[in-house]
Order: structure tokens, then sequence, then C-alpha cells
């Protein structure tokens, strides 16, 4: 049959790229490219450019920072921020959004441009095997082109790509372990690295061992369990400051920089939780706070050599104090509630945190 010119064309300018990304994968097992590799359709005016495995700095276009190739057709970087974010993505063809972030997607923006959603969190400590083989199953079976995201896109997600671009045998591990530090992950998240350094390339048939299971939402811990899971991360801060701010010898699996990356993540998520907006001000004053400080020992853990101890101890006494305030409210709203309704069982109270 007689093809168009055109046709040709636009084929052969897919080829190219393809060759051209092609530098840094490990095997043959490589996905198809999509229409929207086609530069001739990328080059229009004010539509962004998806990087490629050539690209050897993280992009930011309207709606996603921190953008890295790890394959064809597969993408990482920060959550979609609004309208912008899933229109770029829609630009780009992206089939399905891949979430390892602990807070629930926003699928109402999602399913309006015609993408799916996969919610299967991970920690900044790294991630079990069942997980890994579940990412993988998920970035293999699913429609492509796939974007992969955690909150900021530097760490977690792209610990995740680069494991599951390992698996699938699109990268060699010494190209996924650089194409992190594209992404910008911290040498600190020394579990994400590990997830990333131990993986080979996995048969078929190992993959399908995995779950099918892909929800669109794996729904957070309610206030109850946040606020346990926030009091357990303060537990092992205060743990890794008697330490000197490193890993504690009694606790040689406690990374400081993830445990407060994901106290920070904890209060993030709890801060956006529907409950939260029905609750006081002087309630979600204190967990913005909160929030604020535990970020900023985040960022100070995130530093090689960490500079000053002194003022990571003063971020912590100040965030232990403002958890014993919330405490102290919450204990007193529960109080009023009780004294207001003598009749309510402690069992239907509002509020479960101590």
């Amino acid at each position: 049959m007689h093809m168009p010119l055109s046709f040709l064309q636009s084929r052969l300018a897919v080829l190219i790229v393809g060759v051209l990304a092609g530098g840094a994968l490990a095997g043959p097992d490589t996905p198809p490219s999509a229409a929207t590799t086609d530069p001739a359709v990328l080059a229009t005016p004010g539509r962004a450019i998806p990087p490629t495995l050539t690209t050897n700095a993280s992009i930011d276009a309207p709606g996603l920072l921190n953008v890295v190739a790890y394959g064809p057709e597969f993408w990482s970087g920060s959550a979609p921020i609004g309208d912008a974010g899933f229109a770029t993505l829609q630009s780009w063809g992206v089939k399905t959004v891949l979430s390892v972030d602990g807070a629930a997607p926003d699928t109402k923006r999602a399913n309006a441009v015609g993408i799916r959603y996969v919610h299967l969190p991970i920690g900044y400590d790294g991630f079990d095997d069942a997980r890994k083989l579940q990412l993988v199953r998920a970035v293999r079976d699913l429609p492509r082109p796939i974007y992969i995201h955690c909150h900021h896109g530097k760490h977690r997600s792209a610990g995740a790509a680069a494991t599951i671009a390992t698996s699938l045998g699109w990268l060699t591990t010494d190209a996924a372990l650089a194409r992190m530090k594209i992404s910008g992950t911290a040498p600190n998240y020394t579990g994400l690295y590990a997830c990333a350094a131990s993986a080979s390339i996995l048969t078929a048939a190992t993959i399908d061992q995995a779950s099918t299971e892909f929800p669109s939402v794996t729904r957070p811990n309610g206030v109850e369990e946040a606020m346990l899971a926030i009091d357990e991360s303060n537990d092992r801060l205060a743990a890794i400051e008697r330490a000197g701010w490193k890993t504690p010898a009694d606790h040689a699996d406690v990374v400081p920089v993830a445990e407060a990356a994901a106290l920070a993540d904890h209060l993030r998520i709890l801060a956006e939780a529907p409950q939260t907006a029905a609750r006081p001000q002087s309630f979600r004053d204190l967990l913005a706070k909160s929030h604020a400080i535990a970020q900023r020992i985040e960022d100070a853990l995130d530093t090689v050599p960490i500079a000053d101890r002194a003022r990571l101890s003063a971020d912590l006494q100040a965030l232990q104090s403002t958890c014993k305030d919330c405490h102290a409210r919450e204990r007193n709203e529960r109080r009023s509630a009780r004294l207001a309704n003598p009749s309510q069982s402690p069992i239907q109270q509002p509020h479960g945190t101590p």
C-alpha cells in the first residue's frame, strides 16, 4: 500500500527521537513511542516539550515541576498543579498518572481530561518487594504514556521510577541512579537509593505475581491515625536529636531526613483532609505552623553536612510545643462538647485524638 510522504516523514521523526532516547536503555523491552513524541507536534507554540532520556536536567512545565524522563513515555515529577498541570499531561498524551504520594489524588481533574489515576503510596525510607512488584506491573500493563509523581517530584517518585525502569530493563542501575540525581533526590534518602540500587530486570512471570488492584485513591489515614503517626515521628526525631542529629546507634534503620520528611508529609496531608476544614481556625493555624517547622527541619537535614544543629534543636522544640498546644485544645474541645451534650457517649465524640 502506498503511504503519503508526510506520514512517512512523521514516522521517521518518531523513530529518530526513539533512537536518540535509547542511548541509556538497558535492553530491547522498550515501550512504543506515542504520537506526542513527534517534534512537529511538540514544537507547536505554547506547548511544553516533555524531557527525554537525553535531557540531563529536570524541567518545569505549566503545572508541573522537576520533570525527568525514566524511559520513553515514562516521566517522574511533582503532583500536577491545578488545571494547568493536567492540561500539560494531556498535551503529552499521558494516559495514566501514578501517584506514590500519601495525599489523595485529584481524580476529578484527571477524569475530566480522560486520564486514569492510580494511587500506590510509598514512604521516604523506601518500599518493600510487594509494592515494588505492584508498581512495576502497573507501569508494564497500564496504558502509556505514564507520569509518576509524589509531592515535589524529587524523592519518592524518582526512587520509584528508577526502580521500575531498572526492573523492566529500560535503564541500567547506574543510569537509573544518575536519573535520580537529575531529579534532585538528596543522597540522604538512602532507603530510596537502596531500592533503585538493588533492582534488577524481572521476568514476566515474577511481575505477574503482583496484585492487579490499582486503586484510584488509597484513602489516607483518619485524623486519629495521622495524629498517632505524627507522635511516633516526633519521638523518632527526638531520638535523632539526642544522637547529635544522626542515626541513633540503637535504631540503625532510622534515616533523619526521611523521618523529618515523613512528619512534614503527615502534617500536610492532615492539613488537606476534609475533616480539618471543619475544625476551628485555631487548630488549622497550629497545624500550618507545625507543617512549616517540620518542612524547615527536613530542608536542613537535606543538606550535607548539616550546618546548624542548634537551630534544628530549637525548631524541634518549637514543633513539640505546637503539638502540645494542639493536644490541649483538642482536650478542651472534647470536654466542652461533653458538657454541652452529656448524653453523648465517648465513642460518639467528634474528635478522638488525645
